[in-house]
């Protein structure tokens, strides 16, 4: 993406955002209220227009033309309440063309829950519901994965089960990125994290740095990352692989 600037009538939520993705990556986006996080995400799902710049998505700039690719859980659970999992989960895959029950089935195990559960989702708790709308934006195998606090109202062994869920998909290859403000959850698992300040980005570190830590009771969310990352220090970014900038590096967006 290249000098994105987002309005909201006289509001700008994205100034002048330039930034590079390398795919296979779990990215992380931090930051205050009305930062910019959502906007971003949005614009790169190509959910939002720029009011000004460029966006190039899986080397295309018409992002709709590969939104199949794509997986999107936002705030909303985009479930129909008077169906049940399974049915949510065949609707949703029949409009990507798939017809698999067995894929929907385990869709619904890989978030922790039983495909054969028979009650309507409207009668889910909230944390289940947040589940179930994570295996609607997974069932098709996106190669881009956008989740707006996927957290939300869900506890901390289901949140456990999410976050592992994401660092299985990230190393099978999916990009995924995530909005949230629980970052420690997050802590074990990424690869790097996105500030935004006022709608600017103002940082981008490898892993999530202790000062951008947020205060949760996650110390075991997620298994930590293999061996061949540990050592690659936030403040040091030229000692790892690359520039967490984005240089030399394959843009996804």
């Amino acid at each position: 993406m290249r000098d994105v600037v987002r309005h909201f009538g006289r509001f700008a939520a994205l100034r002048g955002i330039t930034a590079d993705f390398a795919p296979g990556r779990l990215y992380v986006l931090l930051g205050e209220n009305g930062a910019g996080k959502t906007t971003l995400l949005r614009v790169i799902a190509g959910l939002l227009e720029p009011s000004r710049g460029a966006v190039r998505v899986l080397g295309s700039e018409n992002i709709r033309a590969v939104a199949t690719r794509f997986g999107y859980m936002g705030h909303a659970p985009l479930l129909y309440d008077e169906m049940s999992a399974m049915e949510n989960l065949e609707y949703f895959s029949a409009l990507y063309g798939i017809n698999d029950r067995a894929r929907c089935q385990e869709a619904i195990r890989t978030v922790g829950l039983d495909p054969a559960l028979e009650r309507r989702v409207g009668q889910y708790s909230q944390g289940m519901r947040q589940r179930i709308s994570l295996a609607r934006a997974i069932v098709h195998g996106p190669e881009l994965l956008f989740l707006d606090e996927p957290f939300s109202n869900v506890d901390l062994r289901s949140a456990k089960q999410m976050t592992t869920l994401l660092a299985a998909m990230r190393d099978q290859g999916t990009t995924i990125f995530v909005v949230t403000h629980q970052a420690a959850l997050m802590e074990p698992v990424a690869d790097e994290s996105i500030v935004l300040d006022a709608g600017r980005l103002i940082a981008r570190e490898w892993g999530i740095p202790s000062r951008l830590l947020t205060p949760y009771p996650a110390a075991e969310a997620a298994p930590h990352r293999p061996s061949a990352d540990v050592g690659v220090s936030p403040q040091h970014p030229e000692s790892a692989r690359q520039d967490p900038s984005g240089t030399n590096r394959e843009a996804q967006s």
